[in-house]
């Protein structure tokens, strides 16, 4: 049996578990500033208690994402990406029987460790999949499931929740992982030169193009040689700056909604969504972007860097106006979502770029392991703003948006300046 277009396949599989990964993880997000009092834990404790979770969830996220992306290399995307989803559907579950702070940390952190290698396994698959003029729409669709699982987490949440308590929706969607692993390992028999599913033409479609298909003669690089090279410093220090900022609303949204607008859980669950629905478009937007200007044979470096700044300008604008006008948007809850989404679609538009450059500058051997010290560094980045957060929002937001508006251009700079000539 042979499937036309078989590569759609694994990326659109490769977006649905994506979804699934941001459905899991914003469950304690959307359910924490209405169940943290079963713990024991009062209103003035509650967003330090949720930093300490989510650091615990940060530190094995980003051991995870450099851990994980070497195993991609080892053992390839179709196991790798079968024991990452496995791995954090069994670790969602064990939520459900958290008693204590210690006991959700430990279980947060087998989810981060996990979770972590949806990324490098994403980036590694696509450059095994895709021509280079076709990486970016393709990690553009896979971003747009991150942006779709946080645009469906809040409402299906909301109502798990509201019909059975916070423990049973913990188990319920840790079997939504376990069901994708039935087309995975159907669709995702091996790689493209060898799968058994694919026409002849969509075969020399993907591997006569490559620019860095794996070759014996290529050499796998360690850590230490790759950290040697200005391209991977690039990625690490534009990932480190920028990836903090869509951490920001992912964590503390529901609980900025809580204290800035006094939402309850039906009102979180009927606005949350409104900024991802954006990231989700800039998602695909950007991807298109990029692949765009390559077909017009702008060089796919170049139309990445393009697509970064297109993005990095608007995020910037986004939260200018946010900071402006802070005060004034507790009476418009509409406005400021979408003020969060055009910020959020600034975002979407470049990561997906920056996450394709691993595939651009590198070999196919060492494609998972630069993308998965890209989000060690990300998360690296996201647990200093973590621990921020409580200290900056005690009296108003301010510095909260103030901090995300002086990341954006630090990122910038990193993947404008810092790279190889070569």
């Amino acid at each position: 049996m042979k499937i036309k277009g078989l590569r759609w396949y694994i990326i659109t599989l490769i977006a649905i578990a994506t979804v699934i990964n941001y459905i899991d993880r914003s469950a304690i997000n959307i359910l924490w500033p209405y169940i943290h009092e079963d713990f024991g834990i009062d209103a003035a404790d509650s967003k330090n208690a949720l930093a300490a979770i989510t650091t615990f969830f940060m530190i094995s996220y980003a051991i995870g994402q450099t851990a994980t992306g070497k195993m991609m290399d080892a053992i390839g995307t179709r196991l790798g990406m079968t024991i990452s989803i496995l791995g954090w559907s069994l670790s969602i579950a064990l939520h459900a029987f958290a008693r204590s702070i210690m006991s959700f940390s430990i279980f947060r952190l087998f989810l981060g460790f996990f979770e972590a290698g949806n990324w490098p396994g994403a980036t590694k698959s696509n450059a095994e999949w895709f021509p280079p003029k076709e990486r970016a729409i393709a990690q553009g669709i896979f971003g747009a499931g991150a942006s779709l699982g946080s645009v469906i987490s809040a409402p299906i949440i909301v109502l798990l929740y509201l019909a059975f308590g916070w423990k049973a929706t913990f188990v319920l969607i840790g079997f939504l992982g376990i069901i994708w692993l039935i087309p995975w390992l159907y669709f995702n028999r091996n790689v493209p030169e060898k799968h058994p599913f694919i026409t002849e033409e969509e075969k020399q479609h993907i591997v006569q193009v490559q620019d860095n298909v794996v070759s014996p003669t290529v050499e796998k690089l360690h850590w230490k040689a790759l950290l040697k090279i200005k391209n991977t410093w690039g990625i690490i220090l534009s990932r480190f700056f920028i990836d903090p900022v869509w951490w920001l609303f992912v964590t503390w949204l529901p609980t900025f909604l809580k204290e800035q607008f006094h939402f309850d859980i039906k009102q979180i669950g009927a606005f949350a969504w409104v900024p991802y629905l954006f990231a989700a478009l800039g998602s695909l937007s950007g991807g298109y972007y990029s692949s765009y200007r390559i077909r017009q044979n702008l060089p796919a470096v170049e139309a990445r860097k393009e697509a970064v700044t297109i993005g990095a300008v608007i995020m910037i604008i986004s939260l200018i106006i946010i900071l402006l006008r802070l005060d004034n948007l507790r009476e418009s809850p509409i406005l400021a979502m979408c003020l969060i989404g055009m910020t959020l679609f600034g975002f979407q538009f470049l990561i997906n770029n920056i996450q394709t450059l691993p595939s651009d500058y590198f070999n196919g051997k060492n494609v998972g392991t630069v993308s998965g010290m890209g989000g060690t560094a990300a998360v690296l980045g996201t647990l200093i703003t973590t621990w921020a957060v409580p200290i900056i929002t005690q009296t108003s937001y301010i510095s909260f948006f103030a901090l995300a508006a002086a990341l954006v251009p630090l990122s910038w700079i990193s993947i404008k300046y810092i790279y190889s000539k070569k």
